[in-house]
């Protein structure tokens, strides 16, 4: 009788099973709308745990801005894990537990990524393109919106995020309105070859927060 060897599986090989290290790496990642799933102010533990018999593998969806769906994810090799109502169950914790975290992690993420900054006569592009996954989401941070604010100055600021890897804003000055049709143009073609695409409408940071463009 020859013994089998020992696993040398971890805990990091399947982060998904335990809350101690998914903490440290889960993170906000943006859907396109009509992305169905659980609603994440809808859920409560103590529910879960009264169907625990029962399956909870929708994705956990919270709201973000201009009605953008936002789910929760583990990066792994190749793809993503979606945090389900599953795992909120066998981690023993809180959605709210598990938005903190992942907001967490993209701040600290979002505080040495850096910005790519391009310039034609007066007319100004800041955008967030590092390939890491975590560009477009990166608006729903208040830093992130306040450096875009401080990077283009006052005026109305046009914000896109065609898709997962990518957020772009530009300053629209007064009577341009040749620009907003560029970016605008810019925004569709970019969402249409995307792999992972987002949106393909414009968006305006209006008081920190991110609206449709009107």
């Amino acid at each position: 009788h020859v013994p089998a060897p020992e696993s040398t599986a971890t805990a990091l090989a399947s982060p998904e099973q335990d809350w101690s290290v998914a903490r440290a790496m889960v993170q906000p990642a943006f859907r396109p709308v009509g992305t169905q799933g659980l609603a994440l102010d809808s859920v409560q533990r103590e529910t879960l745990l009264a169907h625990a018999s029962k399956s909870h593998a929708q994705p956990i969806v919270d709201v973000g801005p201009a009605e953008l769906p936002v789910v929760y994810v583990i990066p792994a090799d190749g793809f993503d894990v979606v945090v389900n109502g599953d795992h909120v169950l066998s981690w023993g914790i809180e959605p709210s537990e598990l938005q903190d975290a992942a907001m967490g992690n993209l701040a600290a993420w979002s505080a040495t990524a850096p910005w790519t900054d391009e310039s034609s006569g007066d007319r100004r592009l800041i955008s967030s393109d590092t390939g890491d996954g975590l560009d477009a989401v990166r608006i729903l941070l208040p830093e992130a919106a306040a450096h875009i604010r401080a990077a283009l100055g006052p005026g109305r600021i046009m914000v896109g995020i065609p898709e997962r890897h990518l957020l772009t804003a530009a300053l629209l000055r007064p009577g341009d309105e040749q620009f907003a049709a560029m970016f605008a143009e810019f925004i569709v073609e970019h969402s249409g070859g995307a792999d992972e695409p987002i949106d393909r409408r414009v968006f305006e940071l209006v008081d920190g927060r991110l609206v449709e463009f009107a």
